[in-house]
């Protein structure tokens, strides 16, 4: 009787691990980012969300929630956020990581790059991928880069060349060469959270901006700006990262699975950041409160003159072989 008893318990115990085993609560991702569902860091992380999902290997347990507009941490709280745990994955500008490595300040260099394309042959090359695992050091693993677009300048003053930007306020990421372009210009940076730049267009704080399409249409900047200037003279662009203890401490399966959906989401929200460009530049100029300027060869050389002293300020904290690099990327290989 003992005996059966005994078998019993075993059985029971052994069906209780197998089901609290089956109960257990997924891995749960916070992905919390600062712009608009519409843009394309918003499709990525919508679309990161329901490949992990629907995945068979990953079969439930993984969950992603997404919070967007600065619905869980603004861009001034984001990082800190995920060193401390409280989000797992966030997509900062590559503006933001000036206080974890100098090296990333090259993607902040005006008119280095000649297009998107230029950008992505470089971030996908040897010196680009380096970079990702730059601040592992810090707590921060790089995952991939996502395309947000090329940048313009918008005001309430049409900008044709440099000296129409004189003693303007421009609102900037948190980026010392942001700072030195704009002081290039003989203009002023203000460093504003991204949350508070259409209250800060509209109310005069700033007279101007610089976003790529994506953002001027889906956070309504133009309505609150004049003029905007096709200027193109810089990239805005995001690294995908995670908390690296947090993402060393995954399975080992589970952290493959989740790289391999990184890899397939970055593939789509670069193949698709054009095109969300383009319409929301369409849309803009549809609706018409604010004048589109396109500039002529000559008045871009002349903001390239204006601007490219900025590089040599910086060579020594990037590295000229970056640079170098860089300069590369832009011959289409």
């Amino acid at each position: 009787m003992f005996k059966l008893t005994a078998k019993a318990l075993v059985c029971a115990v052994s069906l209780g691990i197998a089901g609290w085993a089956q109960a257990a609560d997924p891995i749960l991702i916070k992905f919390s980012h600062v712009v608009a569902d519409s843009t394309p860091k918003g499709q990525g992380a919508l679309l990161f969300k329901k490949l992990v999902e629907e995945d068979k290997v990953l079969n439930g347990r993984v969950q992603v929630q997404v919070y967007p507009n600065s619905s869980l941490f603004g861009d001034g709280k984001e990082m800190e956020a995920l060193l401390l745990g409280d989000v797992q994955m966030i997509a900062p500008s590559l503006a933001k990581f000036g206080q974890y490595t100098k090296k990333l300040q090259i993607f902040d260099l005006p008119f280095l790059f000649d297009d998107i394309n230029a950008v992505d042959r470089f971030q996908n090359g040897p010196a680009g991928q380096g970079l990702l695992k730059s601040m592992e050091n810090n707590g921060i693993t790089g995952l991939g880069y996502w395309h947000n677009g090329m940048k313009q300048l918008s005001a309430n003053k049409a900008l044709h060349e440099p000296k129409d930007a004189r003693g303007l306020k421009f609102r900037v990421q948190a980026s010392e060469v942001l700072e030195e372009q704009f002081k290039a210009l003989k203009a002023n940076a203000r460093k504003m959270s991204f949350s508070e730049v259409y209250q800060g267009l509209q109310t005069g704080v700033v007279n101007g901006a610089e976003n790529p399409w994506s953002n001027i249409e889906s956070q309504k900047f133009y309505e609150v700006q004049k003029y905007i200037t096709e200027s193109n003279h810089g990239v805005l662009d995001y690294m995908l990262i995670t908390n690296t203890k947090f993402w060393n401490g995954l399975p080992d399966d589970i952290r493959t699975e989740l790289g391999k959906i990184v890899n397939e989401v970055t593939v789509e929200v670069n193949k698709q950041a054009a095109d969300l460009n383009d319409k929301a530049k369409a849309k803009v100029v549809a609706a018409g409160t604010s004048e589109v300027i396109e500039l002529t060869p000559e008045e871009r050389a002349k903001w390239v003159e204006a601007m490219k002293p900025v590089w040599s300020k910086f060579e020594g904290d990037i590295g000229a072989d970056l640079i170098e690099a860089a300069q590369a990327a832009n011959k289409a290989q």
